[in-house]
């Protein structure tokens, strides 16, 4: 008995000064980092995909919520963004666009209209001159109240040459017309650009047809907002790639 009770003690003694620890004080100071490792690793894990889940949702959100609001400020201009042309002849989503911001124009909230937007390769008339043309021709408006940017495959390489005719010409302000899911980023690049921007998105044209097709467009266009924030790199807006048979058109 007094052997075993000398083991006991002895297995209970606290840690000697400079000697190793004993007994189970030992095996749970070899767990504990380990442990500790575990939970940091999951912790980073968890706050990776809560990212990556969250970040995405936060800015659909966002899409959406811009979409919904319609800001029409006394600007310096309206700037039409471009959409598809058939030869000189306004695509029915780019006539949609033109006759919106002739409607703000007749409002006064803003003395000009800017049109905007390049040509594909083989075509003959450019985006931004299409659009002018329809608003001389068809909107009865003065030719010196509309101008032409006629530069872009998309929508950053306008916004970037709209920036610069924007700087020349001393304008500050502008409201943009585009479709409703094209907002968020088309305020983000004009900003980006030295425009004071706000968004007045035309509400007729595929992108708001249904339900199905509005959440494709949010999902389209959060990818294509996070591409430019993140990488500066623009991709089409949804409505600059629609397939639209040139004979749909209404009044031309």
């Amino acid at each position: 008995m007094m052997m075993l009770d000398t083991k006991v003690c002895e297995s209970e003694q606290p840690d000697r000064p400079g000697g190793r620890p004993r007994g189970d004080a030992h095996r749970r100071r070899r767990r504990a980092p380990r442990s500790t490792r575990f939970v940091v690793i999951w912790s980073v894990v968890l706050g990776v995909l809560a990212v990556a889940v969250l970040t995405p949702l936060t800015v659909g959100a966002r899409i959406w919520y811009q979409a919904r609001q319609d800001e029409r400020p006394k600007s310096d201009t309206i700037i039409v963004l471009g959409a598809a042309q058939y030869n000189g002849r306004p695509s029915p989503t780019l006539q949609w666009r033109l006759q919106h911001a002739l409607d703000l124009y007749r409002k006064g909230v803003a003395p000009r209209i800017v049109t905007v937007g390049g040509k594909a390769p083989g075509d003959n008339f450019t985006e931004a001159d299409s659009g002018r043309r329809w608003l001389i021709t068809k909107g009865g408006l003065p030719a010196d109240r509309v101008v032409s940017v006629p530069v872009g495959r998309d929508t950053l390489e306008s916004f970037r040459a709209l920036g610069d005719r924007f700087e020349r010409s001393g304008w500050k302000s502008g409201v943009i017309v585009t479709d409703p899911w094209h907002g968020l980023r088309s305020k983000r690049m004009a900003a980006d650009n030295g425009i004071e921007a706000a968004s007045s998105p035309t509400r007729s044209g595929p992108s708001v047809q249904t339900r199905h097709t509005q959440l494709h467009y949010i999902i389209r266009e959060t990818g294509g907002y996070l591409s430019y924030v993140l990488f500066g790199k623009s991709v089409k807006a949804p409505s600059e790639t629609i397939k639209t048979t040139p004979g749909t058109t209404g009044t031309g």
